[in-house]
């Protein structure tokens, strides 16, 4: 399958083209910073086309009141145009936009949402007054359009979450809608605005997720496992408390049969201590404790690594004997690279732990590799493992510094 967010990404970009996914499916090569890149300059490209035509329309905004164009418009004005006019004259006349929004019909402001410039989406969306933008979100909802819900989600401000949190009763929707949002930060501060919410919203979507279909199950994960490290392990927190081990056991089950595992191991890898221990005293551990390891073979992504060597370490020792052996069996690139991942990611205690079950050979051989392994070889792979927790850092500080601002 592909990676979650790739999928997602694909969804837009075939949305923005007016294609079938199938027919862009070969692009998905290109990962989802790049598609979403694509995405917003194809977005960009073919609004612009059309600048001097919102231009002259805007001039005719002050001159016309809304009272008399707006049913005019709404009776025969395609949703198409007017939705593809309506951010390039709301970002221009932001308090003509939020007058026209509280005037016009939830339906036809729904059938013009999948049409807005995604560069106006944020500006609209801190502007505009939240009981129509709720009263649009249901709509949406209800039509099942999660594509063109995501983006509003994306920059909802907290004042805006608070109303959609009250406001907007289908947690299905909201899940399957964050999905297409790209950004991390931002589902993140949204989740964040869930878990502080005076609703307590998250038990109940998480009971959602745990009794929904596959695709909820990957939406959710494709949702949480991009938070914030503290976000993700106050969610798993929760989750332990509202799911019994069964239901643990058939979301990982899900995962992994899914393809889904290196999504899955980043949620895992920033659960807190009490989660991982329950985790690991799961009796699903033992029966996909090798696809987890062989999920990790071949990557540097120190995430994914935690969310291995964590829950592992804490396992009965038989699964440990299991799990290690099978780590030893990985090819040999990825087991050079291991003592340098260990040292970035603090991983020698749960590393030490889960080989101490393997047998003396097992333990030897990869003893035998790691000292025959060049100093040239282990500076290079520690230098390609510390760039990444460089680029973790800056990306923590530059988040601290906005929430700061």
């Amino acid at each position: 399958m592909t990676d979650l967010v790739t999928r997602a990404q694909l969804v837009l970009l075939a949305r923005t083209l007016h294609v079938p996914v199938d027919r862009i499916a070969h692009l998905e090569k290109l990962g989802p910073r790049r598609l979403h890149e694509l995405q917003q300059r194809s977005a960009a490209t073919l609004f612009d086309q059309h600048t001097p035509v919102f231009e002259r329309i805007a001039k005719l905004v002050p001159i016309i009141p809304l009272g008399i164009s707006l049913p005019i418009v709404q009776r025969l004005v395609p949703p198409t145009m007017t939705g593809r006019a309506a951010g390039a004259i709301g970002v221009q006349y932001p308090h003509k936009a939020v007058e026209a929004l509280l005037k016009m019909s939830v339906e036809y402001a729904a059938d013009c949402a999948p049409f807005l410039d995604p560069r106006t989406v944020g500006q609209l969306a801190d502007d505009a007054p939240a009981p129509p933008v709720v009263a649009i979100v249901n709509e949406l909802l209800q039509r099942r359009d999660y594509v063109t819900a995501g983006p509003f989600l994306a920059y909802a401000t907290p004042e805006l979450i608070r109303a959609v949190e009250e406001g907007v009763p289908d947690d299905e929707g909201l899940i399957r809608s964050a999905a297409y949002a790209y950004s991390g930060e931002s589902i993140s501060a949204v989740v964040r605005c869930l878990l502080a919410g005076p609703g307590q919203r998250l038990p109940a979507m998480l009971g959602t997720i745990i009794n929904g279909s596959k695709e909820l199950r990957l939406a959710a994960l494709s949702v949480f496992a991009r938070c914030e490290p503290d976000v993700i392990a106050a969610v798993g927190d929760i989750l332990f408390d509202v799911a019994p081990p069964s239901a643990i056991a058939d979301l990982l089950t899900t995962y992994i049969g899914a393809d889904a595992t290196p999504e899955m191991l980043r949620f895992i890898g920033h659960l807190s201590q009490n989660a991982l221990t329950r985790l690991a005293l799961n009796p699903v551990i033992a029966d996909i404790a090798e696809p987890m390891v062989t999920a990790v073979d071949g990557t540097s992504d120190l995430a994914v690594w935690r969310g291995v060597l964590e829950p592992l370490a804490r396992t009965p020792e038989e699964v440990r004997r299991r799990a290690g052996l099978r780590l030893t069996q990985l090819d040999t690139p990825t087991l050079l690279m291991l003592p340098a991942i260990a040292q970035a990611a603090r991983l020698w205690a749960p590393l030490l732990w889960l080989l101490a079950a393997t047998d003396v050979d097992v333990q030897a051989r990869l003893g035998e590799l790691w000292a025959t392994s060049t100093r040239l070889d282990s500076d290079l792979l520690e230098r390609r493992v510390t760039d990444q927790r460089l680029d973790s850092l800056l990306a923590t500080l530059t988040t601290t510094i906005r929430l700061l601002r």
